[in-house]
């Protein structure tokens, strides 16, 4: 960005306060608005030669007004006074047609965050387009010298964004805070007498200095291609799956897909009625931080302007809290829990076995490395993937697997983890280790 925090924050901050304005201006009896404003520079290389260079700057308003109970939104990304009226002005019209519903309207002004916590989110990258090139073909070279039967690339991409947000509504609140995102990454093909495989590996950071170095990105590209060769298919069986830390993210964002309070209110989860209930073994438990510094998921307040908080979700494997914003809060007679937006570095408490030593506690078994396919219903819990990965014997890697399906129902699945490793993958908003379930059905030939 080529302005400061500070100042960037006046100039959104006064857009805000216009657009409050003009919807009290024209009759509203509550509103709310965000601004944002980011830039960044984006640089793909294959095959050693420079794909794309893109450079952004975008910006956006979205505005959000009430008449009593009735409710309309509306954006732009045009910041002129005449387009904030004109804006608002759609966000009117659409809320004087729109029927009354009791939940609607602002988060309770008591929840507003009073005190808002610098998170250190904010490392914009000094990144010449010329520097970054040359990242992206150390990446990308780094992964074809792992070994010969590196033939193809899809690329290696470095990438930096640094952005400033800006919410407010007519409780009087008016929060604001920088962030910043980079990341490297790289995908290479590679081939033997049984075919081809495709593998990646990336790295992403608020501050550019906490990346991984672009060769060892690529190296672990390469290498985790190169394993992937030789891939056989299995035979249909039950059997233990360990899922390795960037696909068992996953298993929990189903969990918490499954207790919002938008799944809750529609009825339209397996996990109705959960609070309070065992969910998971005694061992596991889930909590929120939101204000760990330098964090990806961090955030002083949520989307409406609600103070985040850290705070257990699961304890002793029994769910303590939901997921709610107010509009769910107050659908299911709750409290919003500061979650407009998604919830903030989900944590799961790692135990103290690293990889290879769930590896040897798994002894025989499934390692996941790759997911395909979206087969997960959440009013049933059914879930049916499609896999890659490894079969385990003895502890160790054997050989690699491919064209399977790993199957079960979610209730099952999170009961029967039996372990957490601590090689948490901190690459995200959910920080979880390689998860071992007890048993799923592994469909092959």
């Amino acid at each position: 960005m080529d302005k400061q925090p500070a100042q960037k924050h006046q100039e959104l901050q006064a857009v805000v306060a216009a657009i409050l304005d003009q919807a009290q201006r024209q009759g509203a009896s509550a509103a709310e608005a965000g601004v944002s404003a980011e830039s960044g520079l984006s640089v793909t290389v294959r095959l050693g030669e420079v794909e794309t260079v893109e450079h952004n700057r975008d910006k956006g308003l979205g505005v959000t007004v009430y008449f009593g109970q009735r409710k309309g939104s509306a954006s732009t990304s045009d910041y002129s006074p005449q387009a904030i009226e004109e804006t608002v002005r759609a966000a009117c019209d659409i809320a004087k047609y729109t029927a009354a519903d009791e939940s609607a309207g602002l988060a309770d002004a008591a929840l507003m965050a009073r005190d808002i916590p610098d998170l250190d989110l904010h490392h914009p990258w000094d990144l010449p387009a010329e520097r970054a090139i040359e990242l992206a073909q150390e990446c990308e070279a780094a992964a074809r010298e792992v070994d010969k039967r590196i033939t193809n690339s899809e690329g290696a991409t470095v990438s930096s964004h640094a952005g400033y947000r800006v919410y407010g509504n007519s409780h009087g609140f008016l929060g604001a805070y920088p962030s910043s995102r980079h990341s490297v990454n790289c995908a290479v093909i590679a081939e033997d007498g049984h075919g081809m495989q495709r593998d990646y590996w990336y790295s992403v950071a608020r501050d550019s200095a906490e990346l991984e170095a672009a060769r060892k990105v690529g190296a672990r590209a390469g290498e985790r291609t190169v394993r992937r060769l030789g891939g056989q298919r299995l035979s249909t069986r039950q059997a233990p799956v360990l899922f390795a830390p960037e696909m068992a993210g996953g298993l929990f964002s189903q969990f918490i897909r499954a207790i919002r309070g938008e799944s809750l209110y529609r009825k339209s989860s397996f996990l109705l009625d959960s609070l309070g209930q065992q969910v998971f073994p005694g061992f596991i438990r889930i909590h929120e931080q939101p204000h760990l510094p330098k964090a990806l998921g961090s955030a002083p307040f949520d989307s409406e302007g609600v103070a985040t908080r850290a705070r257990d979700i699961v304890s002793g494997g029994v769910v303590q809290g939901y997921v709610l914003d107010s509009y769910a809060a107050r659908k299911l007679g709750m409290r919003t829990t500061a979650n407009a937006g998604g919830v903030h570095n989900l944590t799961i408490e790692p135990g103290a076995l690293d990889f290879a030593g769930v590896l040897k506690q798994m002894d025989t078994g499934l390692l996941v490395t790759e997911l395909m396919g979206m087969g997960v219903n959440l009013v049933t819990g059914d879930y049916s993937r499609g896999a890659a990965g490894f079969w385990v014997e003895g502890g160790e890697l054997k050989y690699p697997v491919e064209e399977i399906t790993v199957a079960g129902n979610l209730r099952q699945m999170l009961r029967g983890i039996v372990a957490v490793a601590n090689d948490v993958d901190l690459r995200g908003n959910v920080r979880t280790g390689s998860v071992l379930l007890e048993t799923m059905t592994i469909a092959g030939t």
